[in-house]
């Protein structure tokens, strides 16, 4: 009886992280571009009573195992890249990737941090910084005489300013490509930081490299699916209330057993 309790429990306690991961998916719904997870279980060990192939006497052997499974075990939390859908925006500087790149912006420490949040604006001196201040990546800095600032699907920064004829060019922003984007590990404020299972990135022009183009004047929304998460949702709470039913069932029957020298 103890080994369905056990059991049991560990598929209570994988329902409940899933149940956090579709709760953060939903939450972010409206997040700028990011990017919803999915829960990966796997199987535990199992106990086996009998091994197939053994010998059972008269010169038969067992055609199949006998094994006890020991439940579920929550092993990943897998990011979907999949682009969110393209919103156009008023912001001076906001852009969305089409494709697998991403920004590179600066952290205080100068390592880059990654992200698809393209909601950029400029900082007191004119650098093209994030809303929480971290520099682009490339350190473009746009003149306080700048009357527009534009920038092309190859991420080709430029400024028309007042009393030249011909937009001056501010810069190129690049976007970096990983092998593994699924390793890149989440640190909040919708940025990404490199691991050893990202891989190293490749810093690509826009459209060179499978990095994809930049679309200026737009944003890429959250690709989290509401229905889909809905149903993820009914789908983990009624695993999880048969999970613990089974404790009852099990409970019950110890309760049977106990009772039996009455």
């Amino acid at each position: 009886m103890n080994r369905s309790l056990n059991t049991a429990a560990t598929g209570m306690l994988v329902q409940q992280r899933n149940l956090d991961l579709i709760a953060n998916n939903l939450a972010n719904v409206n997040t700028t571009a990011f990017k919803a997870s999915r829960a990966e279980f796997q199987d535990i060990m199992y106990q086996t009573l009998r091994a197939a192939g053994s010998e059972q006497g008269g010169g038969t052997v067992s055609p199949a195992a006998q094994q006890i499974g020991m439940g579920a075990k929550f092993v990943a939390s897998t990011m979907n890249f999949s682009d969110g859908p393209l919103l156009k925006s008023s912001g001076e500087l906001d852009m969305a990737i089409v494709g697998r790149g991403f920004f590179g912006v600066q952290l205080p420490d100068g390592t880059l941090a990654y992200t698809r949040d393209g909601s950029f604006t400029r900082s007191v001196d004119g650098t093209i910084v994030t809303k929480d201040g971290l520099i682009l990546d490339g350190n473009i800095q746009i003149p306080p005489e700048a009357t527009s600032v534009s920038v092309s699907s190859n991420g080709t920064v430029t400024a028309q300013v007042a009393g030249e004829a011909e937009p001056r060019v501010l810069g190129t922003i690049n976007l970096y490509v990983f092998p593994n984007p699924a390793g890149l590990e989440r640190i909040g404020r919708n940025l990404l930081i490199q691991t050893a299972a990202s891989g190293e990135p490749t810093a690509s022009e826009p459209g060179q490299n499978g990095a994809g183009r930049i679309e200026f004047g737009f944003l890429e929304g959250s690709n989290v699916e509401m229905v889909e998460e809905m149903v993820r949702l009914i789908i983990a709470q009624r695993a999880y209330e048969v999970n613990s039913k089974v404790i009852v069932a099990a409970d019950e029957m110890s309760q049977a057993t106990n009772n039996l020298r009455r």
